[in-house]
């Protein structure tokens, strides 16, 4: 569920700043944020940590809106970047790159390792030893020394709500394979240009369980142990993200408490190491809703259906994942339905919720998509030619647009209409 959303005289507020009239003032779709959820979240996650070296980076995958970088920057945190785009994003929003910016990701191209190299980013966290040699090359071109980690597939089994967020067994893509890491991380520690610095790990999302995170923590602080006696100046432990958020009104919040003694536990074995999360979804997911309009009801094959302005080119999740996201009118509705609520986009699997039982809403009445911070606008598209929608942030009693909606000529901007053909 969202937080910072409430109801007065049965209106939904987002803090202090009615729904409705954001919605006549932008327009719908729109995602809706709380500064104040965001801020909360990292103070929780500082004082779970509080006592052990540590910095907090948000996993800017999950939504790099300006608004949403700028927000979280102010509050403290670095930033976890995994493509070129988001270390352009990263900068812009005022992270510094040596001292709050670290760049992960499975795919780096030669031009994305030149770019963190060359700004001089905290780490440069490699996921092969193909790519250990590339930044090693980028490094002396440049005649400079990068900071580097390994990321390390721990092959720990990880309980969480889909396959696709799970990413710490021996058959995922990700990271350098634990009977393997050793020898890569010697590797790095013999090339020129580079400074192994540092270990890394990501098991997977919305674990409720910390088990992976114990069992993963123990293989990295072997490791760094192997390679510190062999002369690396192993200085971080970055044990990822993964800390799961609710999203239906029955699930829990993640015992902060827990997390950190399995934190306190991986420091206090190793010693001497400031320790690096990762957490996006943490941080972002309950700070959000998208609001959107109910345009239609319809009945078919003995289905009510209710069609929305938004869909699934603003909130893929519930089709991608098999996600819940909770649901509910953003004025007072009586009355009681179970429906499918869909969305305008000319696919089968474009819908926000199935079989739901909800107010019985009516064409005109508008609806609260709850915790769509994270994977919400990160993960949207313009298929069906629709543009992006406007991204809000409220603080306190103030708000203001901090994405524009996109208009037609935002989808034809790049368009060349006079190719410049090449003959060969």
């Amino acid at each position: 569920m969202a937080q910072g959303f409430g109801r007065r005289d049965g209106e939904l507020y987002a803090a202090d700043v009615p729904l409705r009239l954001l919605a006549e003032a932008v327009g719908t779709p729109a995602y809706v944020y709380c500064a104040e959820t965001m801020r909360e979240r990292v103070r929780r996650l500082d004082d779970a940590l509080a006592g052990i070296p540590h910095r907090v980076h948000y996993a800017a995958k999950a939504n790099s809106s300006g608004g949403v970088l700028r927000t979280l920057r102010d509050a403290g945190v670095g930033v976890d970047v995994v493509s070129g785009g988001e270390l352009f994003k990263a900068i812009r929003a005022g992270f510094r790159p040596q001292t709050d910016i670290v760049f992960g990701g499975v795919g780096k191209t030669l031009r994305e390792i030149g770019e963190a190299i060359a700004v001089g980013v905290k780490l440069l966290n490699v996921e092969s030893e193909a790519e250990l040699h590339l930044a090693s090359e980028m490094a002396v071109e440049l005649k400079t020394t990068a900071a580097v980690g390994i990321r390390v597939n721990p092959d720990v089994e990880v309980e969480t709500a889909h396959e696709y967020i799970a990413t710490g067994d021996k058959e995922h893509k990700f990271g350098v394979p634990l009977d393997d890491a050793e020898r890569v991380a010697r590797v790095a520690m013999a090339l020129p240009g580079l400074a192994l610095q540092g270990l890394h790990m990501h098991v997977g999302s919305q674990l409720y369980s910390y088990a992976a995170y114990r069992e993963g923590a123990e293989k990295l602080v072997a490791l760094a142990k192997t390679l510190r006696a062999a002369g690396a100046p192993i200085r971080y432990l970055d044990l990822g993200g993964g800390l799961p958020v609710p999203y239906a009104p029955n699930e829990g919040e993640p015992d902060l408490a827990a997390y950190g003694a399995v934190m306190r536990e991986a420091v206090a074995a190793l010693g001497d190491v400031e320790l690096l999360v990762e957490h996006g979804r943490y941080l972002v997911a309950a700070s959000a809703v998208l609001v959107t309009e109910v345009l239609y009801r319809k009945h078919n094959g003995g289905v009510d259906f209710v069609v929305c302005d938004a869909g699934m080119t603003e909130l893929i999740r519930p089709s991608h994942y098999d996600a819940y996201h909770h649901v509910e009118p953003v004025g007072a509705v009586t009355g009681q339905v179970t429906a499918d609520v869909v969305g305008p986009v000319c696919e089968s699997g474009d819908f926000l919720a199935v079989a739901r039982t909800l107010p019985d809403v009516q064409p005109g009445d508008l609806l609260a998509i709850h915790t769509v911070g994270a994977y919400g606008s990160a993960m949207a598209s313009r298929y069906n030619a629709r543009g992006f929608a406007a991204e809000v942030l409220v603080d306190g009693n103030r708000w203001a647009v901090v994405t524009q909606p996109e208009d037609y000529t935002d989808l034809v901007r790049q368009d060349v209409e006079s190719p410049q053909w090449q003959e060969t």
